[in-house]
């Protein structure tokens, strides 16, 4: 009864589809807010009054003002190493979005360059304990079937969320004076807030009570996120794959920290590396060269003017959400490793085409060709929406084992702010001094992935969170091939898979 009753007290949201809609809508939300935060400060750094109220900073001071937000991410994904599995998933969510808004106050506020970096390292910090946990949430409240969509959906929200920062920058500029880059920069705090409202009505992950001993509140959110009862064919089945996974994982004894890259039966070390790996993809290609400091590009290195620049700026980030449209309705069926395949190409054609037009200064043609590169800007975000952007978020979370997912998401978003602050805060200087050469360095890195994709990342579309640890066990499977545990089950059933490895 005490059970029942604290499931009701959070059940908001009533129900099944009503639930999942809810469930769906805070990680949404928060990943509006996590691209409201990535793109908000990109409109501001061509403010007159904020270039005057920090004192003009140099390249590589603008890359340390903004890069210290992603070394704050950086910092909340260790953080969240520690937390993430003792607090729980609804608890670490509100936990980051209280933590966003105290850094939004404090940047919105500052008066000096170091009042503003302690505000972004604040802010960043609680942006990391959101993003390596809310993917997470998200996919174990879902169906395998709907995992990538799902989660797909989120990484399209940050394209809202960058393409709501940049406009109401472009629309603040016309107002002048402080207020034109301290209400953006305040403007998080609405998302962060309805954030937090929104999480006190949701239930824990199932998959995480079952982790902790809480079988009945397990089963209970179970049958209310799907509105079935509890000897349904689809909550058995959910029900023993769960238990099955953490048996299988704790057969050589219960998951320490310490383990985070052992060896074991279901290769957590190799998992851990692989999500490490995948969210590196995402940041390497040269992505938030374009969404951090596209403005700036156009002025310096294509030559147009800061009110053209910051309108195209725009125009250019919203390709990143139509971009993402794609995946957020198709990537279950594209796959996970076709799309990377895909898109890296893509990228580094598009990388490839930007430095040859930009190659002409100085030459008769520079103005033609340099207008021209911003076309591949253009193909650049639309490309990286729907392909590299979405699959490292669905695939980091999916192919952990549930012992270590906590810590093994945290290390694997870890990847994308380590990277996201090591380019963040050489873009400044590389665009300027490297000029068109500094997009051969991401060309090549894009093309790079395509091979590395192919040996070593297997596919997990389609996959329950529990069949992708079969993934992994046996030498036949250890080489990336894959479909093996579609071998493993009894056609048309539900049944478990452990009696089938046993007869293998």
């Amino acid at each position: 009864m005490g059970v029942q009753t604290a499931i009701q007290t959070r059940g908001w949201f009533g129900r099944g589809r009503s639930l999942q809609i809810a469930v769906s809508c805070c990680c949404l939300l928060a990943f509006t807010l996590f691209g409201y935060d990535q793109g908000v400060f990109s409109g501001i750094l061509q403010n007159e009054d904020w270039l005057d109220q920090f004192g003009h900073p140099s390249d590589t001071h603008t890359g340390i003002i903004v890069a210290s937000y992603n070394l704050g991410c950086l910092v909340g994904c260790f953080i969240n190493f520690w937390i993430g599995n003792p607090l729980g998933r609804r608890k670490v969510i509100w936990l980051a979005a209280s933590i966003i808004i105290i850094g939004a106050i404090l940047q919105c506020s500052a008066y000096s360059v170091a009042h503003l970096v302690i505000g972004r390292i604040v802010t960043g910090m609680g942006t990391g304990l959101e993003t390596s946990t809310v993917p997470m949430y998200q996919s174990e409240l879902c169906q395998g079937h709907m995992r990538g969509r799902l989660v797909s959906a989120e990484v399209l929200f940050v394209g809202v969320g960058i393409t709501i920062a940049y406009w109401f920058d472009f629309g603040m500029s016309f107002a002048g004076g402080p207020v034109a880059w301290r209400l953006p920069i305040a403007f998080q705090i609405v998302f962060a807030v309805i954030v937090i409202i929104l999480v006190f009505g949701l239930p824990e992950s199932p998959r995480w009570l079952y982790n902790h001993d809480r079988a009945e509140e397990a089963l209970q959110v179970l049958c209310t996120i799907y509105d079935k009862p509890a000897d349904d064919a689809l909550i058995r089945h959910e029900t023993g794959q769960i238990i099955e996974a953490i048996q299988l994982e704790e057969r050589n004894g219960r998951f320490k920290w310490r383990n985070i890259f052992k060896r074991d039966g279901v290769q957590t070390g190799r998992r851990v590396l692989l999500a490490w790996g995948m969210q590196c993809m995402n940041q390497i290609g040269g992505i938030n060269l374009v969404v951090y400091y596209i403005p700036s590009v156009l002025v310096e290195n294509v030559g147009m003017t800061a009110q053209l620049a910051q309108i195209l700026g725009g125009c250019i980030n919203m390709m990143f959400m139509f971009g993402s449209l794609v995946p957020s309705f198709f990537l279950d069926q594209m796959g996970r490793r076709k799309t990377m395949f895909w898109g890296c190409a893509g990228l580094g054609l598009s990388m490839m085409m930007i430095s040859i037009l930009l190659s002409f200064q100085g030459t008769s043609v520079e103005k033609p060709t340099a207008s021209a590169s911003v076309a591949f800007f253009f193909t650049y975000m639309l490309i990286f929406g729907g392909t590299v952007n979405c699959v490292p978020w669905v695939y980091v979370p999916e192919i952990l084992p549930l012992e270590a997912r906590a810590k093994g998401t945290a290390v694997g978003v870890s990847s994308n702010w380590l990277w996201n602050f090591t380019i963040v805060m050489i873009t400044p200087i590389i665009i300027n001094r490297l000029q068109w050469k500094a997009y051969l360095i991401f060309m090549a890195t894009n093309l790079a992935f395509i091979p590395i994709v192919y040996f070593f990342y297997p596919e997990t579309s389609n996959k329950s969170l529990e069949d992708i640890d079969f993934l992994f066990l046996g030498s036949d499977i250890e080489k990336g091939t894959i479909g093996h545990e579609d071998r493993l089950r009894k056609p048309e059933t539900h049944e478990p898979i452990t009696e089938h490895l046993e007869h293998k």
